[in-house]
């Protein structure tokens, strides 16, 4: 007899054992597609000097204490990075809730039932002849008390709660990683939007400068006139230079304004005035940037890391989707007290009851929504794949754009000083020829014209700079530590 019994156990092991082979092999397999990490050893020079700007803290990189103050209240009152950080709280949650579904559960249940059976049924007929003891009978209807402890635990011989806990933390980590962009991105915002507030403000006094050498300008014509010298014409058009240059202030009083409510957004207050520090403008030094080896972007910069990270918890993701093919095995037991009535709950052994169970289910027919979620969870993974070279290649070609702007800018302003030098000098100069009638009135107001616009051009060009410095060193990574 217990030959057959150990026959029978033996046939039904190997059963299963085939079962399960057919069930892995039916499992479906792709081949990952791999990322590349390959970049240019230098950014078009031959140096490779490891030296980065990017490791430099943003309270070193920039020296105006008005920025500075300025910074450090957006970094508090942004709404745009508190809902970040709340995103962050939320990744963290699920890191925490996935790794509760592959810990047991154990649950506390206590219950009252009450139930009236009909005489005529199966369990009618057996309570209505059957009696507890001799002087007890069944009571009508039926009551029913009970009290335990419960626990159900799924095991993760396939690793795939564990593997969904750890994709869980790779999205947590690119979160951050999300966050430390959006600091770097939001300080650079408010670095370009002050050094366009100070160059506005420079613009602002070169054409109240002008505007006064143009009025000298327009009494002198006036003066020339009355001695016959010069016409109405040079008058009127002298008149016109003014009143557009008197129009322009306010259009550059207008930009002032946006500029500082733009300022107040960033840094999550109503509208004030912002303090700055407008003097010297112009002469302020344009700092060397170091920009290291083009591989330290794969550490430095926060969305080259993000999207990693989210390559790592997509291909977790194929491993939890591939684990959905596989049997899931669960393991159920309780124990308790359970009695008709209250006084019978503590009377062991007849009250006591416990139970365990132990099942595997594994999908056979109809598989299509697993199958489909695994090859989701496959383009997924070669989408992240792009995703990471992309940020990597836009990474690199930022920085080699910043690189060749900061070079051209510094040509630029060179020769814009000079010929604003030269333009300057010719003001004095035109009017001096034309008080002794060498020249005509055109010409002066050309040489005018001319000069205030070279000086805004170099207003601009040295916030071009400034701006160019903010922005490279955004793009090497540096900012956000």
């Amino acid at each position: 007899m217990n030959n057959i019994k150990n026959l029978n156990n033996k046939k039904s092991l190997f059963v299963c054992a085939i079962l399960l082979g057919v069930l892995y092999s039916c499992v479906p397999t792709k081949t990952l597609k791999e990322e590349n990490k390959n970049v240019p050893e230098s950014y078009q020079t031959l140096s490779t000097d490891s030296l980065n700007t990017a490791n430099v803290q943003w309270r070193e990189f920039f020296s105006d204490p008005n920025l500075i103050s300025l910074i450090d209240t957006a970094l508090v009152n942004n709404q745009e990075l508190n809902i970040m950080l709340r995103k962050i709280d939320i990744a963290q949650n699920e890191v925490k809730a996935r790794t509760g579904e592959y810990l047991p559960f154990i649950d506390l249940k206590a219950g009252a039932e009450v139930e009236k059976v009909g005489e005529y049924t199966r369990n009618g007929a057996v309570e209505k002849n059957l009696k507890i003891r001799e002087e007890e009978e069944f009571p009508e209807p039926l009551t029913d008390y009970s009290a335990g402890v419960f626990a159900s635990w799924e095991l993760d011989v396939w690793k795939k709660l564990r593997n969904s806990k750890k994709a869980a933390v790779m999205e947590y980590l690119a979160t951050v990683e999300g966050k430390n962009f959006m600091v770097t991105s939001l300080i650079a915002e408010i670095a370009n939007s002050y050094y366009e507030l100070v160059a506005l403000d420079n613009q602002m006094a070169i054409i109240e400068q002008n505007l006064e050498i143009q009025g000298n300008a327009l009494k002198m014509v006036r003066l020339q006139k009355q001695a016959a010298r010069a016409t109405e014409l040079a008058v009127r058009r002298f008149e016109a230079e003014v009143l557009k240059n008197q129009s322009h202030k306010f259009e550059v009083r207008q930009q002032i304004v946006e500029t500082e409510n733009r300022l107040n957004f960033l840094i999550g207050r109503s509208p004030k005035p912002i303090e700055r520090n407008s003097e010297r403008f112009i002469e302020s030094e344009i700092d060397t940037v170091y920009a290291g080896i083009p591989a330290q972007l794969l550490q430095n910069r926060p969305d080259i890391r993000q999207a990693e990270y989210e390559l790592e918890a997509a291909k977790l993701d194929i491993k939890v989707a591939r684990a959905n093919f596989y049997p899931s095995i669960g393991i159920k037991a309780g124990v308790g007290l359970e009695a008709f009535k209250p006084k019978y709950l503590t009377s062991t052994p007849q009250s006591l009851l416990y139970s365990a169970v132990g099942d595997l289910v594994a999908p056979l027919i109809n598989r299509n929504a697993i199958k489909a979620e695994y090859n989701t969870a496959n383009a997924r993974q070669v989408q992240a794949v792009y995703e990471y070279e992309k940020s990597i290649l836009q990474g690199y070609i930022e920085v080699a754009n910043q690189l060749s702007n900061l070079d051209n800018l510094r040509k630029t302003y060179d020769l814009k000083a000079e010929q604003v030098k030269a333009l300057t000098e010719s003001i004095d100069l035109s009017t001096r020829l034309f008080q002794s009638a060498r020249i005509e009135y055109i010409e002066v107001l050309l040489t005018q014209r001319e000069a205030l616009e070279s000086k805004m051009e170099l207003v601009e060009t040295k916030r071009d700079q400034l701006v160019a410095r903010v922005d490279i060193y955004k793009a090497l990574g540096g900012g956000w530590n």
